[in-house]
């Protein structure tokens, strides 16, 4: 099993990195939350998690081990497949996630893309418990960027949803909020209005 990659960030997207150590290139998948921990850096370290399918094998990158370890709780959810978690971890920071399924908060678990009542419930019965007794701490830089149209864009087709339907969504956004400067955020208000 890899547990980590300590390299040169060779790209970077808000969805897929390639992390280059000893000259091999590894292309990671990521989340918002890892993409603003990683965006100005030239070189670091990730701890990585790999999913084996029946079609592939993915290699998940996170900034940081609490998030993996949300990662790891939530693809243990009967139901929550390994996309589905990287979009909870891309429309919510972890802090969030881990507060909502401790508070039982399913409404805001169903605000997440792809997550419906029943899968919502689901998580916090399975989870709530181990979320109350773990204590889970996190520090998110902010992410500024000149390409933030672009970057948001790459970030909704990576994460499945269709170039125009994702072209719509970011000019909805920022055309209600032009200020924005962050593209997690204008990527999270995006999922939100599709």
């Amino acid at each position: 099993m890899i547990a980590f990659i300590r390299g040169n960030f060779a790209y970077k997207s808000p969805a897929v990195v390639h992390l280059e150590a000893n000259g091999v290139g590894y292309e990671l998948q990521i989340s918002l939350h890892t993409y603003s921990a990683i965006q100005h850096e030239e070189k670091g370290l990730l701890y990585t998690h790999l999913h084996i399918r029946e079609d592939a094998h993915i290699l998940y990158g996170f900034s940081d081990l609490v998030e993996k370890d949300l990662f790891l709780q939530l693809i243990s959810v009967s139901g929550v497949g390994a996309a589905t978690a990287r979009m909870m971890l891309s429309s919510m920071r972890p802090e969030e996630i881990v507060r909502a399924i401790a508070q039982g908060n399913t409404k805001l678990l169903e605000s997440i893309k792809g997550i419906g009542k029943k899968s919502a419930e689901r998580i916090v019965l399975e989870l709530r418990d181990k979320m109350t007794k773990t204590k889970w701490d996190t520090n998110i830089p902010s992410l500024i960027n000149n390409t933030l149209e672009q970057d948001a864009l790459n970030a909704l087709m990576a994460l499945g949803i269709a170039r125009a339907a994702g072209e719509q969504a970011i000019q909805r956004v920022l055309k209600a909020e032009p200020g924005l400067t962050v593209v997690e955020d204008i990527i999270k208000k995006a999922l939100k209005t599709l």
